[in-house]
């Protein structure tokens, strides 16, 4: 294993929690499978390129077609990828090529599961990678029950009439509220209407 691959390896088993917490076929087949000898630019190493990299040429003039050295940078944009895995958006960078193979795979947690680990070429997909290997190995192992359609229908029939008897608590608590609004308001007012009567009869009287 070649330097770049051993530090990536550290990396992957860091981020993922340790050696002991992973299973052993997985971290095996990290191991096995990680580039030897490919050369990725560090920008590449936060995002997913898809493969992407400087490209290096010659910039011809128009006069005298005199050349000169020049580069092209790969069309990088910062975009909000959900995982379904994760149940949550993902910031990452990547390539228009990387959008175009997430969107043909169906989606990130789909690109992630079908592109080889030796084309990766960044740690950051390396570590996805292996976390949703890792994921779908943890869901694998839940044991899921089905109902009867009847138990289904029973169940389904109970938490409607939960609703129901939530929405009529609200509808009742409302009703109450308003009322008693009502009641002070009145209240209020019929305080204010014997106050002008007593007001009305001091005068009188002074008169």
């Amino acid at each position: 294993m070649s330097f770049r691959a051993r530090e990536m390896y550290k990396k992957v088993v860091r981020r993922l929690g340790g050696e002991g917490k992973l299973p052993a076929e997985l971290m095996k087949s990290v191991k096995d499978i990680l580039p030897d000898s490919n050369v990725v630019m560090g920008r590449a190493k936060r995002g997913i390129f898809a493969g992407r990299h400087i490209r290096f040429g010659n910039k011809v003039s128009e006069d005298g077609g005199n050349k000169s050295r020049r580069s092209w940078k790969p069309n990088v944009q910062e975009k909000r990828l959900f995982s379904y895995v994760h149940d949550q958006h993902i910031r990452v960078k990547v390539t228009t090529h990387a959008l175009r193979c997430i969107d043909k795979a169906g989606g990130i947690d789909e690109y992630l599961l079908k592109t080889p680990y030796n084309k990766m070429d960044t740690e950051m997909g390396i570590v996805w990678k292996a976390n949703i290997e890792k994921m779908y190995s943890d869901l694998a192992e839940i044991e899921v029950g089905f109902f009867p359609p009847e138990v289904e229908a029973k169940i389904k029939k109970g938490l409607d009439e939960v609703r129901a008897a939530k929405r009529d608590f609200r509808r009742e608590g409302r009703r109450a509220l308003a009322k008693q609004s009502q009641l002070e308001a009145s209240s209020v007012g019929d305080d204010q209407t014997s106050e002008v009567i007593d007001t009305k009869q001091v005068f009188a009287a002074k008169v």
